[in-house]
């Protein structure tokens, strides 16, 4: 079986030893490098199969990064890992093209899941088209664009992550808590009553039966 190739992009080398180490004993091969022209090379040369991007490097930075590279058509998963935590650096990763977003600091074995995580999904950003979800509805993910008959969305950010997570799950059951490790990060309180705004929602624009509700199970995007 393949390995999964990785680039981590870290400009701290203790840190960039521990995460390459643990990811290598899992399985994984890693490239490391330590400066956003660095990281640049590395994307030019190989092909990964996720990336892992601290924001703060020298000479650049990952969402900079990210988002040219989107721009000029890479479609590779990717992780932000940053010590930024203020809302606006969160959604300013996810503008960015990000997948997801893990704070330091962070334990081996989170940033372990949440690679495997994305890894199954088979999801991969597309630069150019948007994906049709119904007649006259159609999702941009890089963009977090939803258009319905022409007219854009307005949806909340965490709306936004849920309907990724349900494309990239499409018809399969999703159960509450991975629907709520996934919208909220370990230092949030996760909400029953937000999660069934969020699916109201969603419901409301994308058709009511788009989302079916498994009571005690979870939910079905269709």
């Amino acid at each position: 079986m393949t390995k999964a190739s990785l680039l981590l992009l870290e400009d701290d080398p203790n840190l960039s030893e521990s995460v390459s180490e643990y990811l290598e004993e899992q399985g994984f091969n890693v490239v490391c490098v330590y400066d956003a022209p660095s990281a640049e090379d590395a994307l030019y040369e190989h092909k990964f199969d996720l990336l892992l991007l601290d924001v703060n490097v020298p000479a650049g930075d990952g969402f900079s990064l990210l988002k040219a590279n989107r721009k000029g058509g890479n479609t590779t998963p990717a992780i932000f890992i940053t010590s930024r935590n203020a809302m606006s650096d969160v959604e300013e990763g996810f503008e960015s093209g990000g997948d997801d977003y893990i704070r330091k600091p962070f334990a081996l074995k989170e940033l372990l899941l949440r690679i495997q995580t994305i890894l199954k999904r088979n999801f991969y950003h597309n630069p150019t088209d948007a994906i049709t979800l119904a007649d006259g509805i159609t999702y941009d993910s890089d963009n977090q664009v939803l258009t319905i008959n022409g007219n854009l969305q307005n949806l909340q950010l965490k709306e936004h992550k849920l309907l990724k997570l349900f494309i990239q799950h499409r018809n399969e059951l999703l159960s509450h808590e991975m629907i709520m490790e996934h919208l909220w990060d370990y230092d949030e309180t996760p909400s029953d009553g937000s999660l069934r705004t969020y699916i109201k929602t969603l419901r409301k624009l994308l058709g009511k039966d788009s989302i079916v509700s498994h009571k005690r199970l979870g939910y079905q995007f269709r």
